[in-house]
């Protein structure tokens, strides 16, 4: 038991890495869904290549989309929308008639109206006098209107245009009949009946005619939530199978051409098997299954990690970010399958790659994307389309993105994205249907809200950077610029240091780009890597501008003290100003395991028995183990040495660089880098051309 304790304290890193892989399978399998998946791919107008099919069960066969559709067109185009007749405005607008009747005649005639009965109630009760114009006028219009409104006056909101052909539903009370619009008055229709009135003399007309106007109201309206009720209804009503398959009938053959009618009943075949309840065996055996295809997947991302970025894998923080984000991807998807299938293309793939190249290089992006494409194939509809899909819109986005801390990239590889989506989407469906008519315009629409959804990745990142303590390209940028507070107190306090930390910059930053690399990475690096000597800027040499030199008057072995600690001064100083640990590599390794040999050898000079005290005059380390630190620890002894040289002719700074690298060789200062010599040789060639231009050497003449 004590073995096994020390086992696991002697390599916890390592155990750590193995329960985070165990730990994404896991929940990778617990979100997808248990159940089995029909083996087999096909699409319409293409051969069947596999073995013949036998149906092992009855079923119905399920209807085309395009069948489906033309259905509901047809119920919709045949819907009669619900009307309401409302026998009561008939009465009420009556009243209105009479008693702004009675009220014009009395004004008209100079008569005082009776006060004791109303001229609606003598109306109603037929005392008035029968045989008088009054009489004869009012009546005329009550026959008017009672004509007008027992053919009814409907109401047309928007919803339907006048065509006389359309039929409706015409409820009375509980009782509904099928009419047809052309039977009714409109508003308008009913007061051009009105107008046109001939049996009046002109005063007649002029006084009758405004008050019968003024008494038209709709007595049928429109029915909304009856009729949607009545048009779902008849919607729901729709058969969506056609034909039935019976046992051991054959589907399709071995070679034979997959037509609509085939291809039907192989997705009816395909949505049955899918959607059966399977036994307990048959569940842990689609358990299984799944856990073993997402273990070789992931196992395959941990061996491509581990032989191709090693740095990666040995950095928890990294991986774990790497995993997470492969975790999320599924989980959404999964998400998004169970809610809606359709709305899978919906969700932005290509957000993660984007993400991945933000903090780490082009492979480990393509990938860690191409593994999630596969794991979440797995559970999409048609794998093929949507591996191949995703997979070449992931590299479009990895190729586009160059800078992501150009904001103009992103927007142009978003177009890029919607770009790919709508041209392979549109081939494919060209491709199984031989039309432009499986080309569905919601699809289209979902693929343009995926590609502007990629758009989150700039607030994704740095809410990675926080979460996971990570450096992206984006903060690299920010923290290159000269005028932050901590490179303003370098270029104050120690403006010979500056100066070199920027010509050491340039010079890496060219160098990493040459042999491939982190350009920017580097270039942060190198700006801070001499921070360190904020602590006593006089006491190094590119510092001194009074021939004031304080290391006179110390002993030697506490002159390389001096220098040596500005590299542990700097480590303190990052970290103070909360710099990300990559930067804090550069300042670590830049000078390796070297030796500060003015003073070591003025040292031995001066005291040869104490030879064996060079371990006072040697920086700590450790090596560089990057391109991008080897490059600078050239790049910032090439600049210091080439800084000396009285008369920088070409030739001397030849010399000089051939001499300081070949120096860093012998001391085994790159052995753990993955720097080849060939690059070396390379970064010399570029140093010794760009030096030559800094000290603007010429020809004499």
């Amino acid at each position: 038991m004590k073995k096994i304790f020390l086992e696991l304290r002697n390599n916890h890193e390592q155990f750590f890495r193995v329960f985070l892989f165990v730990f994404t399978l896991s929940i990778i399998v617990y979100v997808f869904p248990r159940q089995a998946k029909f083996k087999y791919e096909f699409t319409k107008g293409k051969p069947w290549m596999h073995e013949t099919i036998i149906a092992p069960f009855d079923f119905s066969v399920l209807k085309s989309n395009e069948v489906l559709n033309k259905e509901k067109q047809i119920i919709e185009k045949q819907h009669a929308p619900i009307f309401n007749y409302n026998a009561d405005i008939f009465e009420i607008q009556l009243q209105i008639f009479v008693e702004k009747f009675e009220e014009k005649w009395s004004f008209n005639n100079n008569v005082k109206r009776d006060d004791k009965f109303t001229f609606f109630n003598l109306f109603k009760q037929k005392k008035i006098d029968n045989k008088t114009r009054k009489h004869n006028l009012v009546n005329y219009g009550y026959s008017i209107l009672k004509e007008i409104y027992n053919k009814g006056i409907i109401q047309l909101n928007g919803e339907f245009s006048y065509d006389s052909d359309l039929r409706i539903l015409l409820k009375k009370g509980s009782l509904a009949e099928k009419e047809y619009i052309g039977n009714f008055y409109t508003i308008n229709s009913a007061a051009n009946k009105i107008n046109l009135t001939s049996n009046l003399s002109d005063n007649e007309y002029d006084f009758l005619i405004p008050i019968l106007l003024s008494s038209l109201e709709h007595n049928i309206t429109y029915d909304n939530v009856s009729s949607e009720a009545l048009l779902l209804n008849e919607l729901e009503g729709i058969n969506n199978t056609q034909g039935l398959i019976v046992t051991g009938q054959v589907i399709v053959s071995k070679g034979e051409l997959v037509t609509s009618e085939i291809y039907q009943k192989l997705l009816s075949l395909k949505k049955l098997y899918e959607g059966k309840q399977w036994n307990l065996t048959s569940y842990y055996l689609v358990l299984f299954g799944q856990i073993v295809l997402v273990g070789i997947s992931l196992f395959i991302l941990f061996l491509f990690i581990k032989q191709n970025r090693i740095e990666v894998l040995n950095n928890i923080t990294k991986i774990s970010m790497i995993l997470t984000l492969i975790l999320l991807m599924v989980i959404v998807s999964s998400i998004t399958i169970a809610i809606d299938i359709s709305y899978l293309y919906l969700v932005p793939f290509c957000i993660l790659p984007i993400i991945l190249k933000a903090f780490f290089d082009t492979r480990v992006a393509l990938f860690t994307h191409l593994i999630s494409i596969l794991i979440i194939g797995f559970i999409a509809p048609n794998r093929f389309e949507f591996i191949f899909l995703q997979l070449i819109a992931g590299i479009v986005s990895i190729l586009t993105v160059l800078k992501m801390y150009k904001r103009a990239q992103l927007f142009i590889s978003v177009g890029k994205i919607i770009g790919v989506y709508f041209l392979i989407y549109i081939a494919l469906s060209v491709t199984h249907d031989g039309s432009f008519s499986a080309v569905e315009l919601k699809v289209i629409s979902l693929f343009t809200v995926s590609g502007v959804l990629t758009l989150f990745a700039y607030p994704i990142i740095f809410a990675f950077e926080k979460i996971f303590s990570l450096v992206s390209d984006i903060s690299l940028l920010e923290l290159t610029d000269t005028n932050s507070p901590l490179l303003r107190r370098l270029s104050d306090e120690a403006p010979g240091t500056f100066q070199h930390s920027l010509q050491v910059a340039n010079l890496t930053e060219e160098g990493v780009l040459e042999i491939g690399g982190n350009a920017l990475l580097a270039r942060a690096g190198a700006i801070y890597h001499d921070i360190g000597k904020l602590r006593n800027p006089m006491y190094f040499i590119e510092n001194q501008s009074l021939n004031i030199n304080p290391h006179d008057e110390l002993e030697f072995d506490e002159s390389a003290e001096i220098i040596i600690k500005h590299v542990i001064a700097g480590i303190e100083i990052a970290k103070e100003n909360n710099l990300p640990d990559e930067l804090i590599d550069f300042i670590r390794t830049h000078h390796g395991t070297t030796t500060v040999q003015y003073f070591y050898k003025q040292f031995i000079a001066n005291f040869p028995e104490k030879e064996g005290d060079i371990i006072d005059f040697t920086y700590p380390g450790p090596k560089p183990y990057s391109k991008e630190t080897a490059v600078l620890m050239m790049a910032d002894a090439s600049e210091a040495a080439a800084r000396s040289i009285k008369s920088p002719t070409a030739e001397h700074i030849d010399d000089l660089i051939e001499k300081v690298i070949n120096k860093q060789i012998e001391q085994e200062q790159f052995t753990n880098a993955d720097i080849t010599l060939k690059e070396i040789t390379i970064i010399k060639k570029l140093f010794k051309k760009k030096l030559v231009n800094i000290h603007h050497v010429r020809l004499e003449y």
